[in-house]
């Protein structure tokens, strides 16, 4: 016998009694409605809600929770990616700068006026890959160690060894040591000046360097006659009147010449500032010079 009381009709009013009662009982059947089960507005029984029913709402919940999870790993997995990226070109960045193509800022005027003071030029560091050699007109940038500069005295501690993969890479300055000048003789050259007012000979062919020497520039103030050792470089800058070169160093050890694998690349470009970009192309004034300068004919 059910104990609760008879639901309400739809307008509110309490439920017949006595034979009203008796045959909506009889037409009723299965188990007494409990009070959840009321009945919906259009007269029908709301659906029975089994007890895995609040488990479902609980694992709904926690869906619900690692969903939220699942909204924000995509964000993680972006970050990751995006660093990831910023290190690949990072990598890529150090790789061309050891082994491709290396920044340099032109420190003085002695190149003037192909290059200026602050002007960033671009060293190709493949130019003399795989069995190449500087030409004659080439415009190189060096290690003067050796050369221009007397070797450090004692081997080199850690910090030196940093220091120069620093350089290598371009992470640190290339300093004091490093130059750039254009290649007047090559390995096997004779290379003779007889002093103001008289063009360089190289090979005894007088070279016409009136397309980049600065203006009013000689092409040597001072008288010398050397022959380039094999595997060097006799290197001038074009500001002749500014510029210390092999010129300067013909009496010290290594007489000025500069040895092919001191070299760090081939002056190529400037890029910056951007008013002055532009190629640097080998000129035509060693076109008339024969001779193998040790590796092939350089005209």
């Amino acid at each position: 016998m059910s104990t609760h009381e008879p639901p309400a009709d739809r307008d509110g009013s309490p439920a017949p009694t006595g034979a009203d009662s008796l045959s909506r009982s009889a037409v009723v059947s299965g188990p007494e409605p409990s009070p959840e089960r009321q009945a919906t507005p259009d007269g029908g029984p709301v659906p029975e809600q089994s007890e895995d029913e609040p488990e479902a709402a609980e694992k709904d919940g926690e869906d619900g929770e690692s969903g939220g999870d699942g909204e924000s790993e995509p964000g993680r997995s972006r970050s990751r990616d995006l660093l990831l990226l910023v290190g690949i070109c990072l990598a890529a960045l150090l790789l061309v700068n050891a082994f491709v193509a290396r920044p340099f800022t032109v420190p003085s005027g002695s190149m003037e006026d192909t290059l200026q003071p602050g002007d960033r030029l671009i060293a190709n560091q493949l130019a003399y890959a795989f069995g190449g050699h500087p030409r004659r007109g080439d415009i190189v940038v060096f290690d003067g160690v050796g050369s221009f500069l007397p070797e450090p005295a004692g081997q080199p501690g850690f910090w030196d060894n940093v220091r120069s993969v620093g350089r290598d890479l371009g992470l640190v300055p290339a300093g004091n040591t490093v130059y750039v000048k254009r290649v007047i003789g090559v390995g096997g050259d004779r290379v003779r000046s007889t002093g103001p007012g008289t063009p360089l000979t190289v090979n005894g062919v007088p070279v016409d360097e009136t397309s980049y020497l600065a203006p009013g520039d000689q092409p040597s103030d001072v008288a010398f006659d050397v022959v380039v050792p094999p595997g060097e470089l006799f290197v001038l800058g074009d500001h002749r009147s500014a510029s210390r070169d092999s010129r300067d160093h013909l009496g010290e050890p290594g007489g000025g010449f500069v040895p092919e694998d001191k070299v760090i690349g081939r002056a190529d470009w400037v890029v910056y500032p951007f008013s002055r970009l532009t190629g640097l192309d080998r000129p035509s004034a060693f076109t008339a010079v024969t001779g193998t300068g040790g590796h092939g004919d350089q005209g």
